[in-house]
């Protein structure tokens, strides 16, 4: 069958069947060429048309893959497919391209000796900002200008380049800037509330932080620990990320001489620096060194003692260099016992006096030495007329925006040689953790002011409460906002309290500390906790001889972890399991079984902890010594789960609270520093969120690594299908190979004459 190219065009008549024209004009790009012919991907439509060689208009050894042109629509005489006539190739418009600079977000892969995967085009990817937006680009091998290896976090810069056929954007000529910069090393040198400040050890520069860039313990971070950390850009200014401790003394930034020199002071450190003073190092020390005179810097930290130095004294110091802009600064500096016949300065003892006198040259004196107050040997005995209130401020208020209360002084009435006086007392004189009351009596000393001569009663203590005043013991249930919960000493019931009732700091209350306080009656007869006092522990349970260890399930969790239940007590009961363990140890099969036993706060091991409906613990059985009722003590939860997932710094856990089947936890929460994958099994507690009512997990400690990832199989579906094919089976579709393909013969057209094709009738 041989190929006619005048079928292909209309030899001035129409180029479509019924013999008329559009005239046209259409543009696409060249997607397939062989020897005689190729294919055009329109760029208008969504069509792909043949055309042959001979209707290009042009050198066709220029013609490329990917080149575009222009063209008209005609069609095949003989089948009426639409095909590309008169073809023109179109110059490519030489737009401006703008360099565009990015880093490198994850760098091409290498397997073995550098190469790629059989089979695969390995690819990286780049960043960049544009309008306070992050958008990611491919790139390939091809595309790195130079021979250079770009890795992850190397700055660069490229092109934006798109491709014709899929649309999709990647990043070419790309040239490498500059080159990811190692770890650094530097000084932890301020902390704040979220953020910190890091300097430099490798120039002379502080770098800000953010707390959760820090991996370790943040609670034992303070500044003057030794840190190294990675440098990244954002909103065009460097931070540090991934901050890690080093062991302390690994950082030096400064030499420091073995010899000691000897200089004058010929410049003092301003006592009150000036709004343009800027220089840490405003001192002046002349000295001659090595025969030669040089002028030597140092700041207030440099002075060895708290002498003040003056213009003209004689001193010795070292000499620090700085190793990393070679500055040399005076340190360790000393006044020499001879300065004073060199500045002839008169030296003098005296008293202070109240006159607008300054002190000069002043000596630290030990702690404790000068006292403003004298204290009376004597005891006194009184009754408390008015009670004194603490400084009190709103638990977890801003202390710039919580206004605190001022500590009101109270009264105490005493007879001293047959004449009655009344005397202040303040809540900072007390001795011992109860608060005096209304009525009580007391023993305390008398403290006079020297200077003003005014008295005050200091060192009380109470000797007996005043007759009708009740003080009850309790445990702190429940800490929210401006209020919380007490736990009676009979651990059956809670008592609200409001902070405003707490006497002293509600900062320093932490969940299951013992407290004392007094009942009262509101609106509407409700029962609330009045003069709320943190003491010293009471141990209100004895465990029991036995000390055996129970396993046992959570049947009903402490109300404050359930508001909607109306009894306060957890409840425990002891597993079958464990029913069969103590009967075979103790040959006693009527003890534990079927048994439950209540809990409360202080039976929980760890407080914060949060124990839900169903958990399995560990408990030891304790009796309350008031009513000898048996309780729950020491109760650890045993919780082992498996990580869903991990992203930046949070985690999921599968293990269902409430109504949620995931556990939330944050990377600071994973003992030892470690990092966790999915799968990965874990132990944790479970603390509640007072104020959002959610749970999370905290104490994660990894049991067992979980598997590595595998390639995933087929699917089951396909593998039964697969399975389910019988060869034997003549009605099983199979591929039956009828001719081999026949490809182009380098000739201008078809040797085979072209005709259309009968369904089933092969040649």
């Amino acid at each position: 069958m041989s190929f006619d190219p005048s079928l292909l065009h209309n030899n001035g008549h129409g180029g479509f069947a019924n013999g008329t024209s559009m005239g046209i004009r259409e543009t696409g790009v060249v997607e397939k060429l062989l020897a005689s012919y190729g294919f055009i991907q329109c760029s208008e439509r969504q069509a792909r048309l043949f055309f042959h060689c001979s209707q290009y208009n042009g050198n066709l050894q220029e013609l490329k893959i990917g080149d575009d042109v222009e063209f008209e629509v005609s069609s095949d005489r003989r089948t009426g497919k639409p095909i590309a006539v008169k073809l023109v190739k179109i110059k490519a418009e030489m737009l401006p391209e703008e360099r565009i600079s990015g880093q490198v977000v994850s760098a091409i892969p290498s397997h073995l000796d550098g190469k790629s995967a059989p089979g695969q085009v390995p690819t990286g990817s780049v960043c960049y900002e544009r309008n306070g937006e992050v958008f990611y680009l491919t790139y390939t091998p091809e595309d790195v200008e130079g021979n250079v290896t770009l890795d992850t976090g190397d700055k660069v810069n490229f092109y934006m380049e798109t491709n014709k056929h899929t649309g999709a954007v990647s990043a070419h000529n790309i040239v490498l800037v500059k080159k990811k910069q190692s770890r650094c090393q530097g000084v932890v040198c301020a902390t704040k509330e979220a953020f910190g400040f890091i300097e430099r050890g490798d120039v002379v520069k502080e770098i800000f932080f953010h707390y959760s860039e820090f991996k370790g313990d943040l609670e034992a971070l303070q500044a003057g620990d030794d840190v190294e950390f990675s440098i990244k850009e954002r909103n065009g200014k460097e931070v540090a990320t991934d901050v890690r401790l080093l062991p302390q003394g690994t950082v030096i930034f400064e030499d420091i001489s073995i010899e000691t020199f000897e200089g004058t002071v010929t410049k003092v450190i301003p006592k009150v620096p000036t709004k343009n003073q800027n220089d840490p190092l405003p001192g002046r020390i002349s000295a001659r060194i090595n025969f030669t005179d040089k002028e030597l810097l140092f700041g207030e930290k440099d002075t060895k003692s708290k002498v003040t130095l003056l213009e003209g004294d004689h001193v010795q110091f070292n000499i620090s260099t700085d190793r990393r802009d070679k500055l040399e600064r005076a340190t360790n500096i000393d006044i020499l016992p001879d300065t004073f016949h060199f500045t002839k300065e008169a030296r003098e003892m005296d008293m202070l006096s109240a006159q607008r006198n300054h002190a000069v040259r002043i000596k630290k004196l030990p702690k404790g030495t000068v006292s403003f107050h004298t204290q009376s040997e004597l005891r006194f005995v009184g009754v408390v007329e008015k009670e004194a209130a603490p400084a009190t401020t709103a638990k977890n208020s801003s202390p710039s925006k919580g206004k605190e209360k001022d500590a009101e002084e109270g009264l105490i009435a005493y007879e001293e040689s047959g004449v009655k006086s009344t005397l202040p007392y303040y809540i900072k004189d007390l001795e011992g953790g109860a608060y005096p009351q209304l009525g009580d009596k007391v023993e305390f000393s008398i403290s006079e002011v020297k200077r003003t001569g005014q008295q005050s009663a200091v060192s009380l203590k109470i000797l007996n409460r005043a007759v009708g005043t009740k003080r009850l013991l309790g445990y702190i249930a429940t800490l929210k906002d401006n209020f919380g919960f007490i736990e009676t000493a009979n651990h059956d019931q809670e008592i609200f309290f409001h902070y405003s009732e707490v006497c002293g700091d509600v900062d320093n209350m932490d969940l299951g500390d013992t407290v004392e306080y007094t009942l009262s009656k509101g609106k509407g007869n409700k029962i609330s906790a009045e003069k709320v006092t943190k003491v010293a522990a009471v141990n209100g349970v004895e465990e029991d001889e036995s000390n055996t260890m129970f396993l046992g399930k959570v049947i009903r969790p402490l109300r404050s972890v359930d508001p909607s239940q109306n009894d306060y007590q957890g409840l425990i009961e002891i597993t079958e399991e464990e029913y069969f363990i103590i009967m075979l140890e103790t040959m006693n099969s009527d003890n534990f079984k079927g048994q439950s036993y209540p809990f409360g706060i202080v039976g929980v091991a760890n407080k914060g902890d949060c124990l839900q409906k169903g958990e399995m613990v560990k408990f030891q059985l304790c009796t309350v010594a008031q009513t000898g009722q048996k309780m729950a003590c020491n109760i650890v939860p045993q919780r082992r789960a498996l990580v869903e997932c991990v992203k930046d710094q949070f985690g999921f856990i599968t293990y269902e609270v409430g109504e949620s089947k995931k556990l939330f936890f944050h990377v600071k929460e994973v003992q030892d520093g470690l990092e966790l994958q999915a799968g990965d099994e874990v132990e944790f507690s479970v603390i509640l969120n007072q104020r959002t009512g959610k749970c999370s997990a905290c104490n994660v400690r990894r049991v067992s690594e979980g598997p590595k990832p595998v390639a995933t199989p087929r699917p089951d579906r396909l593998v039964n299908r697969l399975k389910s094919i019988t060869l034997d089976d003549t009605n099983a579709p199979r591929l039956v190979i009828i001719r081999q393909p026949r490809g182009p013969d380098n000739s201008k057209g078809f040797n085979v004459e072209r005709k259309s094709h009968q369904p089933g009738v092969t040649d």
